[in-house]
C-alpha cells in the first residue's frame, strides 16, 4: 500500500496557517507531512514565503503523530551543510524522531538571493554531493573537518544530537542526480512517475530503499472553478525542471507561462471533485515503484475544505492503491 501524504505549502499559506494545515492533515488521517523551503512563491498570486524550519519547529509541537519533512532543502547557497545539519537535528528532537531531512540541488527562484551567482547543473550536483556527506558526518556528533571543492568546515560539531539521525532524502531528475542520491539518499524524491528514475537509483545503491513523489491537485466542488484556481497559481508547473530550476523571479515564471491555457493545466492536474481522476493519477506513480506519495492542494485558502473531502472521500479511495 502506498503511503499518502499532505504537503505544507509555504508559497500558497501563512506560517499560523501552514501549521494549522497540519494539524489537520493529521487528525484526518493523512501517513506523513512535507513542507516547500522557499524564499519566493514560484507566482505573485501564490503570495506567501515564510521559513520552513520555523514551521516545522512549531508543527512538531502542535502535532504528535504525523511525520514531517522538507520537500526539499538546497544546502548548497542560502543555507550552509553545516547549517542545515543543525536545523535537521533540532527538528528531529523536537518531533521526537519524525523527521526527515529531503534535500535537492536547488532552484534560482530560491537561492540567487544570497548573490552567489547561479552556476550550471553539474557544479549544483557537486555541492550537493559534497553537502550531503557533511550532513552525515555532522549528524554523528562527531567533530568533522572538511576542505572540499565547494565547503569549508572548520572543528564543526553539533551538541545536540538525536539517537536516530532523521533519515535523508534527496530529490532526482536524472541519471547524475540519481548516482547522488544512490551514495548518500535513505530515500528517493521524484516529482514525476518515471520508472527510469527508480531504475537508475535502483543500480547506484537504492534497491529497496523508499521512493518519494508528490501530485498537485486542485479540489473544489465546482470544476470550473478549480481549473481556474490551478491556471492562477500552479500553470508554472508545466514548464518543467530543466526551465524551473533557472527562473529567477517570479515575474519570470508569470511570463515564462503567461500563454499556457487552463486547458493545459487541466489536463495534467486533477481538478474539481472527481476522486477517481486522483486515483488514476496516483495509481501512475503506484505502478512506477512509488512507495510514498504526497499530495499537494492548490490554493491556501482551500485547504479545510480538501481536508474533510480527503477525511471522507480521498483517503478511503487511495488507499486501495
Amino acid at each position: 500500500m502506498m503511503h499518502i501524504g499532505y504537503t505544507m505549502m509555504t508559497e500558497q499559506a501563512g506560517p499560523r496557517e501552514l501549521v494549522g494545515h497540519v494539524v489537520e492533515a493529521e487528525r484526518v488521517g493523512f501517513d506523513f507531512s512535507v513542507i516547500s523551503d522557499h524564499s519566493f512563491p514560484w507566482l505573485p498570486s501564490q503570495g506567501h514565503a515564510p521559513y520552513a524550519w520555523s514551521v516545522l519547529g512549531a508543527a512538531a509541537q502542535a502535532t504528535s503523530r504525523i511525520p514531517l519533512m522538507t520537500f526539499v532543502t538546497c544546502p548548497s547557497f542560502r543555507y550552509h551543510p553545516v547549517v542545515v545539519a543543525q536545523k535537521a537535528a533540532t527538528v528531529q528532537l523536537l518531533s521526537e524522531g519524525r523527521f526527515r531531512l529531503g534535500l535537492g540541488s536547488g532552484e534560482n527562484l530560491n537561492e540567487h538571493v544570497v548573490g552567489r551567482g547561479w552556476p550550471s547543473a553539474p557544479v549544483r550536483l557537486a555541492m550537493l554531493d559534497e553537502a550531503a556527506e557533511i550532513i552525515r558526518a555532522l549528524l554523528t556528533g562527531a567533530y568533522v573537518t572538511r576542505h572540499g571543492r565547494h565547503f569549508q568546515v572548520d572543528d564543526a560539531r553539533l551538541w545536540d544530537v538525536p539517537d536516530t539521525p532523521p533519515p535523508l532524502g534527496i530529490a532526482v531528475s536524472g541519471p547524475r542526480s540519481c548516482a547522488v542520491a544512490g551514495r548518500h539518499a535513505d530515500l528517493l524524491i521524484a516529482t514525476e512517475p518515471e520508472r527510469d528514475l527508480l531504475n537508475a537509483f535502483d543500480a547506484r545503491g537504492g534497491t529497496g530503499k523508499p521512493r518519494m513523489g508528490q501530485l498537485p491537485i486542485c479540489y473544489d466542488p465546482d470544476r470550473g472553478v478549480a481549473v481556474a484556481r490551478a491556471h492562477d497559481q500552479f500553470r508554472w508547473a508545466l514548464g518543467g525542471w530543466h526551465v524551473n530550476a533557472e527562473l529567477p523571479l517570479p515575474a519570470s515564471f508569470a511570463q515564462a507561462s503567461a500563454y499556457t491555457r487552463p486547458g493545459d493545466v487541466a489536463k495534467t492536474i486533477p481538478c474539481g471533485d472527481d476522486v477517481g481522476s486522483v486515483v488514476e493519477s496516483a495509481r501512475r506513480f503506484a505502478d512506477a515503484g512509488f512507495t510514498d506519495l504526497a499530495l499537494v492542494q492548490v490554493g491556501g485558502d482551500h485547504q479545510m475544505p480538501f481536508l474533510r473531502w480527503a477525511e471522507t472521500t480521498l483517503l478511503p479511495a487511495l488507499r486501495d492503491l
